[in-house]
């Protein structure tokens, strides 16, 4: 039986102006780190715009027909990732093959998996419930299929908390975990950047890692020691990295996304970076959905955010794209005077604060496919 889930808080738009206002303070802030240097702005004007045109885009089909648009997602998300495995559209890198896309394509498909869970957990009949985590579980499989173990691996995670999320009484308590979880793992990256792990940890971590990505991590953390507040400009961590200049084939990242706003941007940017995330967050807490998507869906941002903290996936439009419509679909409102079991739109409605009340069963958002 599942267990009564907490209620949202109660909506209004405060999440919306603080999204907008997160968003436009990144904006603005990249251009200001940019000015009298010979700096590239536009990828990060174009990262944002995408997570700003995906947010709008799911609120709106999430309103209209939650279920098919989230499996619509999925099934784009996993065909992009294997069409175009070797040769992403939408990258910023500055090298025809960019040896990130294999980390992008990963990502793309924990966000497969997340939108295939979040349809499954709004679904009506337990048929389609299961075919649709079928699909989520063919998408970590993918991952392998890729050569990426790490992407298999978070897109399993994604699976196994959704089916937890079920049973969760409290949505504040699950993404505060995850918030932790994403903080982790950027601490662990900046500590191998650092070197102030034990040598023995330090020396399993870069068998994984490989040394030369701990050399770039090493570089953009020399560069965000150099230029603390302004970081060094936008796109400009291939120019002044020394690793980056001798590797062969290299896209002129330093494959952390954190680490790579330290360098560019300075203080400042990690710090609207991280408010980015946990404005993501924010939106899931008050999201009038149900426990169970608002949590399978923060913990799909939550792979992501620890696959951008040791890969190149922020890189790709189609990425951050992805993670916008995601979690706009995870957010959207209920259609204004649908009434009823049953809205104009086919949805079995949830009352206001979005999940089950006590006494009278579990109810979800559903589309009625």
């Amino acid at each position: 039986m599942v267990a009564p889930a907490e209620r949202a808080p109660e909506g209004g738009n405060a999440s919306d102006v603080a999204g907008a206002l997160i968003l436009a303070a990144c904006a603005i802030w990249s251009l200001i780190s940019a000015a009298g240097r010979e700096t590239r702005p536009e990828g990060v004007l174009l990262a944002l715009l995408a997570v700003a045109a995906g947010f709008a885009c799911g609120r709106i089909c999430g309103t209209l027909l939650p279920v098919a648009t989230a499996a619509v997602a999925a099934l784009a998300a996993l065909v992009m990732a294997l069409v175009w495995r070797r040769g992403m559209p939408g990258a910023t890198a500055t090298v025809e093959t960019a040896p990130g896309h294999t980390g992008a394509a990963a990502a793309l498909l924990v966000l497969a998996a997340g939108a295939a869970c979040c349809a499954a957990a709004a679904a009506r009949r337990e048929s389609l419930r299961f075919a649709l985590r079928l699909l989520a579980l063919g998408t970590a499989c993918a991952s392998l299929a890729l050569g990426s173990f790490a992407g298999f691996t978070a897109a399993i995670g994604v699976l196994l908390c959704s089916l937890a999320a079920a049973r969760m009484r409290s949505r504040l308590l699950g993404l505060a975990g995850f918030a932790l979880a994403a903080g982790l793992m950027v601490g662990v990256s900046w500590a191998v950047a650092e070197d102030v792990l034990p040598d023995g940890l330090t020396v399993s971590l870069e068998g994984q890692l490989t040394g030369n990505r701990v050399q770039l991590w090493q570089d953009a953390a020399r560069m965000a020691g150099e230029h603390p507040v302004l970081g060094i400009g936008p796109d400009r961590f291939a120019d002044l990295s020394p690793t980056a200049q001798q590797s062969l084939g290299s896209d002129g990242k330093p494959h952390s996304a954190v680490l790579q706003q330290a360098a560019e941007q300075g203080v400042v940017g990690v710090v609207l970076l991280g408010a980015a995330f946990g404005w993501l967050l924010y939106v899931l807490w008050r999201s009038p959905r149900s426990t169970a998507v608002a949590l399978t869906a923060g913990a799909a941002l939550t792979a992501l955010a620890a696959l951008a903290s040791v890969g190149n996936a922020l890189s790709f439009t189609p990425v951050t794209a992805g993670a916008g419509l995601l979690a706009g679909l995870a957010s959207a409102r209920r259609p204004i005077g649908a009434n009823g079991p049953a809205g104009g739109n086919g949805t079995e409605q949830i009352p206001r604060g979005g999940d089950d009340v006590p006494g009278r069963g579990p109810k979800v958002d559903r589309a009625g496919l």
